[in-house]
């Protein structure tokens, strides 16, 4: 087991200056720092191994071959999931759903159901099936604390037309911890497939796909301590096997004709073309990182770290946090009022503090909150108390100054 003290030095980036200042990362929601030994996988691939997956027979590919086929299954494991699809991230492995098993499984009259929090990449996506498939959308409401309406989703549920319900882990603006397992119980009392959205809870709090009961979920590498470039969809062997392919290509084809052809099983029949090789082998390495911390150390971590920096936040005139009271991610949203989010971003800026303004990829739900813009601070295990105590005093100096 890795100590959370010690952890720092494993990211080499956490050592800088900004702007004169030691660096400290808050904007951990949007992508997360990558320790030495996923850095050092990348070099060791290109150096040593590169070459294409799959289709040679000589030494090079057949080492870059088993790597990769190796963090496949070490990553199957991580999520306990039956098979394991390799995307460019969240955002395409959603675009896969919606295309491949919303080609096959949604038709005009039936209905989508989605929450009033989403990313937007899992809202576009199902805004494009229904327009192309007449069917419709419906949203469980979030209560004004930031919760998800339980009551109104096990009504939206019973309608009898619902056929897939997505719905973030946990949100990405409001902190909120949604209780999938019980939300993926729901649905599949009422015979509605289930898609989690994973992206903000993979590498904070165990994501165990049997444990959840859901039929797919969806995650980025890149906010796990892994590469940009690389994600997945966890799917149940089953539903995978009877949707179409998404892309067509090289790899994901058994036999190819002038004028037709027949596709690989899954997870290949939705990996066309040349893969992330290099970044799911590093994936792997992240996924073996996080395991030797330990992902209850790192929920506990982030809770003892956002308590302390929501009440230093809390005391200050006029800002309002936006999400649950209780329970939450370790991320926080607020505005301010009378000062825009993107002035207190580049004021926390010059003192070394990056955080992020702005919608955050979730228009619909922000517009609800009256909050069209909020600035967003999201941390993670290398972060410390020292830096929350530091990140609050330089808040609160820049929005005093702001205001005079």
């Amino acid at each position: 087991m890795k100590n959370l003290a010690d952890i720092r030095a494993d990211f080499p980036i956490l050592a800088q200056k900004v702007n004169g200042y030691p660096l400290i990362y808050f904007d951990n929601a949007a992508t997360s720092q990558k320790p030495r030994c996923v850095i050092d996988s990348l070099v060791h691939f290109f150096e040593r191994d590169n070459a294409n997956v799959h289709r040679g027979l000589h030494t090079l590919s057949n080492r870059a071959t088993a790597a990769f086929e190796n963090a496949r299954e070490r990553l199957q494991k991580f999520f306990n999931c039956e098979t394991l699809v390799f995307t460019r991230g969240t955002t395409e492995a959603v675009n896969l759903v919606a295309r491949s098993w919303g080609e096959v499984n949604i038709n005009e009259g039936d209905g989508i159901l989605l929450t009033e929090m989403e990313h937007h990449s899992n809202l576009l996506p199902w805004q494009m099936l229904a327009q192309r498939k007449r069917a419709k959308l419906h949203f469980v409401s979030v209560n004004e604390n930031g919760t998800l309406d339980l009551v109104e989703a096990v009504e939206l549920l019973a309608r009898g037309d619902v056929k897939i319900f997505a719905f973030p882990h946990i949100s990405n603006s409001l902190g909120t911890i949604n209780p999938a397992q019980q939300l993926c119980a729901m649905a599949r009392d009422a015979g509605v497939t289930t898609l989690v959205d994973a992206a903000q809870s993979v590498g904070h709090i165990p994501v165990d796909c049997r444990a959840l009961g859901c039929d797919m979920l969806v995650f980025s590498g890149h906010k796990m301590c892994g590469p940009t470039g690389i994600g997945g969809l966890c799917g149940r062997t089953e539903i995978l096997n009877a949707i179409p392919p998404f892309h067509g290509g090289g790899e994901m084809v058994r036999e190819a004709f002038f004028c037709e052809s027949t596709y690989q099983d899954p997870p290949y029949r939705f990996e066309a073309g040349t893969p992330p090789i290099a970044e799911a082998i590093a994936l792997a390495v992240a996924a073996d990182y996080l395991d030797e911390i330990g992902l209850d150390t790192i929920a506990a971590h982030d809770t003892a770290l956002v308590r302390p920096l929501r009440e230093a936040l809390e005391s200050i005139d006029g800002l309002r946090i936006l999400g649950p009271n209780g329970e939450r991610a370790s991320l926080l949203s607020f505005v301010v009022e009378g000062i825009h989010s993107q002035d207190i971003i580049t004021m926390a800026d010059q003192q070394g503090l990056a955080l992020r303004g702005g919608h955050h990829c979730t228009m619909p739900i922000l517009r609800k909150l009256g909050a069209p813009s909020t600035a967003r601070a999201s941390l993670y295990f290398y972060n410390t108390i020292d830096e929350v105590t530091r990140a609050a005093e330089i808040l609160t100096r820049a929005i005093r100054l702001l205001r005079a």
